[in-house]
């Protein structure tokens, strides 16, 4: 069990102890076989489209390269919780120090901020695609495109670090059980056991400006993507570059849905195993879909990803 100081009724803590999804001895080797096989489909996945992506000069466009960084995020972003809950199961250990949980919140935070980026900068590459099509090539530079990669991860990586510092004010909680199999920020808002009304106001507020700009981003641009469309007199090619949004418009109902989900379901249900088995949707299997949204729906990136594994078994 975690190491614990008492301070009065306070609870100074070096470690913290992860509940997980479920205590029930028998649940945890099938808990241990799903979550390997769904975070090793994720990993091969996104491992296959960043090759097919590389290997394939036909997809050396921006929107492909965008892929990529999406699918190393998602590879980031599931490794950050996953594989510490595989091992907690495999070792029969749930306790994490302080400072892992310090930099598990960190990571999860910049890959999941760095992903509402990649979405949202996929979209205006669409826009200036279908909207602009003359100028694309001088609009989505190379160059543009690493200046949009390097904005995202330095956003995300300002937000991590203020959520980072919001906790690091904590001095005493109140508890050192964490509902869930990660160190949820939300979670350790709430065990913070000093007055937490500002730091509430400044994590929300942050929470709200980097979420919902890059939400309204990509409203904005399918908003112009939809008039262009409906304005022009010749729609067909049009109508062509807009059947490419398809993917990505899978992928982001599918993000910020799963989102919004666990949200509410937090809101309604009191129950801690709920929003644990919730919050799986988006920290597990959003990542482990959005290989195969973009490899069904893109007969580019379908055709790649067989060219791929064909010479894989033929060598």
């Amino acid at each position: 069990m975690s190491k614990l100081h008492r301070t009065g009724n306070l609870t100074r803590v070096s470690e913290f102890f992860l509940l997980g999804l479920s205590d029930d001895p028998e649940l945890q080797p099938v808990l241990f076989s799903l979550f390997l096989f769904m975070y090793l489909l994720t990993v091969l996945g996104n491992l296959l489209i960043i090759l097919a992506v590389t290997t394939d000069p036909h997809l050396h466009t921006p929107m492909y390269f965008f892929l990529c960084n999406l699918s190393l995020t998602d590879i980031g972003f599931i490794s950050t919780t996953v594989p510490k809950m595989i091992g907690d199961i495999q070792t029969h250990s749930r306790v994490i120090s302080y400072g892992s949980c310090l930099t598990q919140m960190s990571i999860f935070i910049l890959f999941g901020i760095m992903e509402a980026m990649l979405l949202t900068v996929m979209a205006y590459d669409r826009f200036v695609a279908i909207c602009h099509p003359l100028h694309y090539q001088v609009i989505m530079n190379p160059h543009l495109c690493c200046i949009f990669i390097l904005v995202s991860f330095f956003v995300s990586l300002l937000d991590s670090q203020v959520h980072n510092l919001i906790v690091l004010q904590f001095t005493c909680f109140k508890d050192v059980e964490i509902s869930n199999f990660f160190c949820d920020p939300s979670l350790l808002l709430k065990l913070a056991c000093s007055e937490t009304f500002t730091n509430n106001i400044v994590m929300y507020f942050v929470g709200a400006i980097f979420g919902f700009l890059p939400l309204s981003g990509i409203f904005f641009s399918y908003y112009k993507i939809i008039s262009s469309i409906l304005r022009g007199p010749s729609s067909g090619g049009k109508y062509k570059a807009f059947s490419t949004c398809g993917s990505h418009l899978s992928v982001v109902c599918l993000s910020y849905g799963t989102c919004l989900g666990v949200y509410l379901s937090s809101t309604v249900s009191q129950s801690p195993t709920n929003d644990a088995v919730a919050s799986v949707m988006y920290t597990v299997v959003v990542p482990m879909l959005n290989p195969f949204i973009y490899s069904l729906r893109n007969r580019e990136i379908k055709r790649a990803m067989w060219s791929v594994l064909s010479k894989t078994v033929s060598s």
